[in-house]
């Protein structure tokens, strides 16, 4: 009986000690992934305005919309068409994570939105793309949901990026071959090509900053590969008078030795982009930046 009453006793301070000490290794490599997220973003943030989009600018109900003439090469030809950049705050609520149609729910936050929109005419049919980017309003970093499509005659691609609290999580659909349907785990302590119009926009640019960054591959294709991850160089200066047609800030970033994006944003809130040229020839010059309700009554 005693030998019992020993073994039982030993047996209920190893669940104890395994309840207090133990920890799953799917849970421990979680929380160490989480850590190191948090603390890389952490070391970038330091760089930007966490308050960038928390102005009353942003509080009129109407949406910034900026139009550009672009260029982007498709089938080893460069193409013209217009660009189109919309940036505008809405409410979403938790629940089905989009923006809200009750206003009286309990479960709002505010988010700024950014769509991407684009036709291209090509030799035989025309490309489009529409990605929508959606930062919480007090972290124009850290990108919280991405969807981007692309519809042309030979099919339709899908993807979208949403922010699980340790990992981003992609799923996607496309027409390419060994690319169908599918779903994976992406890094999150990463800037997204594709956000880089929006976030670098919350820049401390009077301080010229100049640092370290990793940041996804553009999303907006038809392709939906792994992404790659570059580990870039960010550099900010002023821009020449000739470069820009306002007083600009020059932001550069050196992807990798032979690939280098540059953007140009105006020095006058709310830092709007004035142009861009990327090391795979998408350029953008603004044609016209206006407010306006664009959705109908």
């Amino acid at each position: 009986m005693q030998q019992y009453k020993r073994l039982l006793s030993l047996l209920v301070l190893a669940g104890l000690s395994c309840l207090t000490g133990c920890e799953p290794k799917a849970e421990k490599a979680a929380k160490a992934h989480h850590n190191a997220n948090a603390q890389a973003l952490k070391l970038v943030m330091s760089h930007f305005d966490e308050n960038w989009a928390m102005s009353k600018y942003w509080e009129d109900g109407l949406a910034e919309v900026a139009t550009y003439e672009a260029e982007r090469v498709v089938y080893k030809k460069k193409r013209r068409f217009e660009y189109t950049l919309i940036t505008v705050k809405e409410e979403f609520n938790q629940e089905f994570n989009v923006k809200t149609d009750d206003y009286q729910r309990v479960d709002l936050f505010p988010v700024m939105k950014v769509n991407e929109f684009c036709a291209i005419p090509a030799d035989n049919y025309p490309y489009h793309y529409l990605t929508s980017l959606f930062f919480r309003r007090d972290q124009p970093v850290a990108l919280y949901k991405m969807t981007s499509s692309s519809q042309e005659w030979c099919g339709n691609t899908f993807k979208a990026i949403v922010d699980d609290g340790v990992n981003f999580k992609e799923s996607f659909d496309s027409y390419w071959d060994h690319q169908g349907m599918g779903s994976r785990e992406l890094r999150r302590d990463v800037l997204v090509e594709d956000a880089l119009p929006y976030s670098l926009r919350a820049l401390r640019f009077a301080l010229q900053p100049a640092f370290d960054l990793t940041v996804m591959d553009l999303q907006q294709t038809s392709k939906a590969t792994e992404p790659t991850y570059y580990q870039a160089h960010l550099t900010t200066t002023e821009a020449a008078a000739t470069e820009a047609p306002e007083a600009a800030w020059r932001v550069a970033v050196q992807l990798a030795p032979d690939k280098q994006n540059v953007y140009w944003f105006a020095k006058a809130y709310p830092n709007g982009l004035l142009r861009q040229i990327t090391w795979d020839g998408r350029t953008l010059m603004r044609k016209s930046t206006r407010r306006f309700a664009y959705w109908p009554k």
